[in-house]
């Protein structure tokens, strides 16, 4: 399509939008509210995502921002939904985070949920991929890492209480369209998940106010060479989003992107195009009638133990420290642990979290990376329209594999391990268990008809 017409349909789309959505959402308005801070760096800072870089940013291509949603009254306990501009959160951060809300607004764990963008043009935080360099990191990088994660946990608790404040009436309605810029990065034609569901925001005029979505696609348009602080496609989309309709706030998060990258990728111009195809798409969506979300909001979570496979000698160990290599690093600071005399984890702990809104529509948060047979098995075995999982949720501890995934090995299979620093590869199992807790905390009346109860 041509740039004029495709303008002119996206004018119309616009136009259209209100009348539509206020039309699908005659009822059911509950307290919500919506805030975002800015999070950009005041100055240099490693980034994180690649660890071929080995200085500090250069400047600001674009710039960062967290975002909060808050449902629900006081009396019956709100949820607070965050995304973030960063490659990936750290648990230690999030369990901050929540301390914090829990002693100010009484709000539990199982209500709180912390997702990002992985944006690999975010700033590095301390506790998070502390091992990606392959190297030990100079001290004074390390010190603005550690002040602006201290910076980064005051503007999240920030900007969750804004939202708190931001309360009043408003609807939810949900819908699902696709984006075609992710492919398998592992096989061509490989697993990917092409939905982008979307929950939106409105006020009792039909006044769009806010849009969380998600796509299952890596933010790594941009390469290791790329210096410059950015938030990739997803903070464009947000960035077109939000100039489409203003006085919206668009939230973004990831699905099960871990061996799913963007194509074509490196540099802004893609970034951008990647950006606005997603943006287009779900203006697209905005324009048709929504399904209405009136159910009452519900918590639950699981915590499983996801065990880790035969861990390495202390002789293996020795060999391994020995190479100038990530590999090796990894090796050093884990002999250096049994040298202490401390044990290495023989098992991760893992919380699957979902929010369910009655029978019209169960939201699940997955920690980490999760590839995309994860999404896709999901979809065949619950109703894929009032269903969908947000991954690198929460906390971002590894690539979670699928059992062919860890079969096949590889990077997401096995040997990213060392960056995450863990000890080594997941046993066969892990998607079993993660399955199972999933089915455990959805609904059976969420369950496609076809797939029995694990």
């Amino acid at each position: 399509m041509r740039k004029s017409g495709l303008l002119s349909a996206m004018l119309i789309a616009a136009a259209s939008f209100t009348g539509n959505l206020h039309a699908a959402a005659t009822a059911g308005l509950r307290p919500i509210g919506v805030a975002t801070v800015d999070i950009t760096p005041d100055g240099p800072i490693r980034l994180s995502g690649y660890g071929l870089r080995k200085t500090e940013s250069t400047g600001v291509a674009q710039r960062l921002h967290a975002k909060a949603l808050a449902i629900g009254s006081d009396r019956e306990g709100p949820a607070v939904l965050i995304t973030v501009d960063a490659t990936g959160i750290p648990l230690t951060l999030r369990d901050e985070v929540v301390r914090r809300l829990q002693a100010k607004q009484k709000i539990h764990s199982d209500r709180v949920a912390i997702c990002v963008t992985h944006t690999h043009c975010g700033p590095q935080l301390r506790g998070y991929l502390d091992l990606l360099f392959g190297e030990p990191i100079p001290p004074e990088h390390q010190a603005r890492i550690d002040r602006y994660t201290l910076a980064l946990t005051d503007a999240l608790e920030r900007v969750a209480l804004a939202a708190l404040r931001d309360r009043r009436p408003r609807r939810l309605a949900h819908g699902k369209t696709t984006a075609t810029f992710a492919g398998n990065r592992r096989i061509q034609g490989g697993p990917v998940d092409h939905d982008v569901p979307v929950l939106a925001v409105t006020e009792k005029n039909g006044a769009l106010r806010a849009v969380f979505t998600n796509y299952g696609c890596h933010c790594t348009t941009l390469g290791a060479d790329f210096y410059e602080v950015c938030g990739d496609w997803a903070g464009y989309a947000q960035e077109y989003l939000e100039k489409d309709h203003p006085g919206a706030t668009v939230l973004i998060a990831i699905g099960c992107a871990g061996d799913v990258n963007p194509y074509p990728r490196t540099g802004l111009d893609f970034a951008r195009q990647h950006g606005h195809h997603l943006a287009t798409a779900i203006n697209g969506l905005l324009a048709t009638p929504l399904a209405p979300v009136r159910g009452p909001l519900e918590f639950r979570t699981r915590h499983v133990e996801l065990p880790f496979d035969t861990l390495p000698t202390r002789t293996e160990w020795k060999t391994r420290a020995r190479e100038e290599t990530p590999a090796g690093y990894h090796a050093r600071v884990n002999l250096a642990r049994l040298e202490r005399g401390e044990s290495l984890r023989t098992k991760l702990d893992y919380t699957v979290q979902s929010w369910v809104f009655g029978d019209d529509l169960a939201l699940v948060f997955l920690p980490g990376e999760a590839v995309a047979d994860y999404a896709l098995r999901f979809k065949r075995e619950f109703d894929s329209a009032r269903f969908w999982v947000t991954a690198y949720a929460n906390d971002v501890p590894c690539y979670i594999p699928s059992e062919r995934v860890l079969a096949m090995g590889g990077y997401e299979g096995s040997l990213a391990m060392i960056y995450y620093d863990q000890p080594t590869k997941f046993a066969p199992g892990l998607e079993a268990i993660i399955v199972n807790a999933v089915h455990e905390i959805v609904p059976a009346s969420f369950r496609a008809k076809s797939v029995p109860q694990p």
